[in-house]
């Protein structure tokens, strides 16, 4: 019997394996989200999406953060039939009617009112324990932003107005605790928090709830609004998805997802910028676009406006082309090249050696 061998079995951990054939590793689990940009944000594909692990939506009141919440909820139910979402609700104002607007059967969803952060911490972890790897649960926290501790409670309770510093403490063991069941039981976990600007010359965008959070997150989104005119009108919003944090997309990355007043969201939000960047579509003159062949560079003869762009029609030629995948991958995907070549290895040897 090998090293290898007599190592892999000595331990009590019974799911230790040789790191090139790690299941926590290997063939990661993947949910179409069925809107393409949000699966760039999440993958770096335009056919990538959700992966198992803590993923957290941030951002003011009124930016899309539970909704974007609800689609990957969506998603993951609609993969696995047999899946049920565990549903740990802060806030209380996403109601069952809004809920079956998305297309989710509440049927499926564990609703779990929640008081206080150490409630929250008590109860997760012992539904978690019940969990066994190839279970389907998605875990979906709304929210932790305003979730007051215990002891800011009792303190409320006592009359007692002095600050609480526990807080954040309590945060980061939440999340200490139940990150790990994450990645070895394969479950994505959706956490909606808050974020405000720093005091400072030139402030920036921070998360509430302290380090916790971003530290043990795999994706983190800063969510930013911008309105969506139709000449003066405004018409909808463009929800920019801000790639804060990722072990797959590069950081600072922006992509916006567009919701109309009267037609919801845009399947096909983000992807006309992507496309005239890339040069799978010009425009021809002001106000029209037109496709190109980056086999052939023959531009199509159809003219569309920006409004027939938004189409399954105009869009799945392009999406099914290995150049525009590809080109998605290079632009948005963390780099996973060799750190240190061969050649600077040698070379560095070498100058030791002198």
């Amino acid at each position: 019997m090998s090293l290898m061998d007599r190592l892999k079995r000595a331990g009590s951990v019974k799911t230790a394996d040789i790191l090139s054939n790690s299941s926590f590793f290997n063939a990661k689990d993947m949910i179409d989200t069925n809107i393409h940009a949000l699966n760039i944000a999440l993958s770096g594909s335009v056919d990538g999406g959700l992966t198992p692990g803590l993923t957290i939506i941030a951002g003011p009141s009124r930016h899309f953060k539970s909704m974007f919440g609800l689609l990957m909820v969506k998603a993951y139910l609609s993969k696995y039939k047999d899946a049920v979402c565990l549903f740990l609700d802060s806030e209380f104002g996403i109601t069952p009617d809004y809920i079956s607007s998305v297309g989710i059967d509440t049927t499926r969803i564990l609703h779990i009112p929640i008081e206080h952060i150490e409630q929250l911490k008590f109860d997760i972890s012992k539904r978690l324990e019940e969990i066994n790897r190839g279970d389907h649960v998605i875990v979906f926290i709304d929210s932790i932003g305003n979730l007051a501790s215990k002891k800011e409670v009792d303190d409320a309770a006592d009359e007692k107005s002095v600050a609480d510093m526990s807080r954040a403490k309590q945060i980061k063991s939440l999340f200490r605790i139940i990150t790990p069941h994450f990645t070895t039981k394969d479950i994505p976990c959706l956490v909606v928090n808050h974020t405000y600007m720093e005091q400072a010359l030139y402030p920036k965008t921070i998360m509430s709830g302290g380090t916790g959070p971003m530290y043990s997150a795999n994706t983190v989104f800063f969510i930013g609004k911008q309105q969506e005119k139709d000449g003066t009108e405004v018409v909808g919003y463009n929800f920019i998805i801000n790639v804060e944090k990722s072990r797959y997309v590069r950081e600072k990355s922006k992509i916006p997802v567009t919701v109309r007043h009267d037609g919801g969201i845009s399947r096909w939000s983000g992807l006309l910028d992507m496309a005239l960047e890339s040069g799978h579509v010009i425009k021809p003159s002001n106000g029209w676009y037109s496709r190109v062949s980056k086999d052939t560079g023959e531009v199509e003869d159809q003219k569309f406006r920006a409004t027939q762009c938004d189409t399954k029609e105009f869009w799945v030629p392009i999406l099914s082309t290995l150049t525009f995948q590809t080109w998605v991958k290079e632009k948005y995907q963390v780099a996973n090249g060799s750190i240190l070549s061969d050649s600077d290895i040698d070379e560095e040897f070498a100058i030791a050696e002198k």
